[in-house]
């Protein structure tokens, strides 16, 4: 018999479980008496969610009290306990539908669990080769982090598990502590190597952004290709030069990568190295992008093809009129360096910047520019971080590949 606390929706909440969506917020809750001190020990435990009556089980998940998210969904199916075999079946066919449509052969770098879109609020796992790196976002996740981990060994059996949880949204599930190191296996290099689409790239996972690479644009590199051949490149906030090099190697005759960091442009580099590619054959800058855009305004200078891939600017719904008046510059001066018929690659991986909004965005920058814009192709995240219909938050990356014409 399950012995988890019980919750009970308010009259008329129980559309938002009908729905399927994964949160349910505090206000859609009754203030339930069996939920005392004593039955709960603390917030982040494991609790049933009823209905109005308490007569129908709804769902399963974890509670914090502390969140403006107060429960998580786990199941729906009363039969099955939140436990290691729970991990054990998410894992299992998370594996199966990762291997049936990515060429493992090819790419051994991917995301194998995407939150809530996969059923698994709160959790991040990465796979680097032999590698696995978990991301815990949520102190209910957090505390059923040795039965997670556990599965992760029986169903993967990898190497190594490194954890990367050095993440400040932490803060708001009342975790003070961001967590990082090996939590199983041998110690990992420095720098490793891995494979996508066939093109080796380097990765530092200790110290690298998110999990080390940013994994969801790997598609959208390869389709990068079709547009560079033979044309001049300026990549702006290439991180370790990922858009770079599939320019490069696509027969790109020149290839400006600008980031604010030195140590990623090194790795970058090394990447290009790693690919039979001379660096010095190109242009390698240090530089913040803003001021750049407009130093190459000021000298008139010319590309063919430009890609913006920058950070998260929209981190909530207070930055989004500030974050949207940094896209619209950077994709205004962007277009200033453009010859009519030049290619802009621009995209957005803030998921408050709905593509509607980022179209408007795009049509304001190209006012601006005294320009108008064709799209050839919007693309979003690849396959392993697929987004679920019941949760439209997990649609979050924009990629656009746009003809600029008079």
């Amino acid at each position: 018999m399950n012995m988890n606390p019980h919750l009970l929706l308010k009259p008329g909440k129980e559309y938002i479980l009908a729905a399927k969506h994964p949160w349910i917020f505090s206000m859609a809750l009754q203030t339930a008496p069996a939920l005392t001190e004593g039955e709960l020990q603390k917030n982040g435990a494991v609790v049933d969610l009823y209905d109005s009556t308490g007569k129908k089980f709804l769902a399963r998940g974890y509670y914090n009290a502390k969140s403006q998210i107060t429960v998580r969904i786990l199941t729906t199916d009363p039969k099955e306990n939140v436990d290691e075999d729970f991990f054990v079946n998410r894992f299992t066919a998370l594996k199966k539908l990762r291997e049936t449509f990515i060429d493992t052969q090819k790419t051994n770098a991917y995301r194998l669990v995407f939150g809530e879109s996969d059923g698994l609020p709160g959790l991040i796992v990465d796979r680097y080769d032999d590698v696995l790196v978990v991301q815990i976002h949520t102190l209910g996740m957090e505390n059923l982090k040795k039965e997670m981990l556990a599965a992760l060994k029986k169903v993967f059996d990898p190497e190594s598990i490194y954890e990367r949880s050095d993440i400040g949204v932490r803060g708001q599930e009342g975790l003070s502590d961001q967590p990082k190191g090996l939590l199983h296996g041998k110690p990992i290099p420095k720098e490793m190597e891995i494979l996508e689409n066939g093109v080796p790239l380097l990765v530092n996972i200790e110290e690298g952004q998110k999990t080390g690479l940013f994994l969801d644009q790997r598609e959208n590199r390869k389709a990068l290709q079709a547009y560079v051949k033979g044309k001049t490149v300026l990549n702006c906030f290439c991180y370790t030069g990922g858009f770079s090099i599939y320019s490069a190697l696509a027969g790109a005759t020149k290839v400006t990568s600008v980031d604010s960091s030195g140590p990623a442009l090194e790795t970058a580099k090394r990447i290009f190295e790693r690919n039979g590619i001379a660096p010095a054959e190109h242009e390698f800058l240090d530089e913040d992008v803003f001021d750049l855009l407009e130093k190459y305004r000021l000298e008139k200078r010319r590309f063919d093809v430009i890609i913006l891939d920058p950070p998260a600017f929209v981190k909530n719904q207070k930055s989004l009129k500030r974050g949207l008046q940094g896209y619209t510059f950077i994709n205004e001066r962007a277009l200033g360096l453009l010859p009519e018929g030049g290619i802009l690659v621009t995209s957005s991986c803030s998921a408050h910047v709905t593509p509607e909004l980022f179209e408007k965005m795009l049509a304001m920058a190209a006012g601006k520019a005294h320009c108008t814009l064709k799209v050839l192709e919007s693309r979003n995240q690849p396959i392993d971080h697929p987004y679920n219909l019941f949760f439209p938050e997990g649609k979050y990356l924009k990629y656009y590949v746009m003809v600029k014409c008079s």
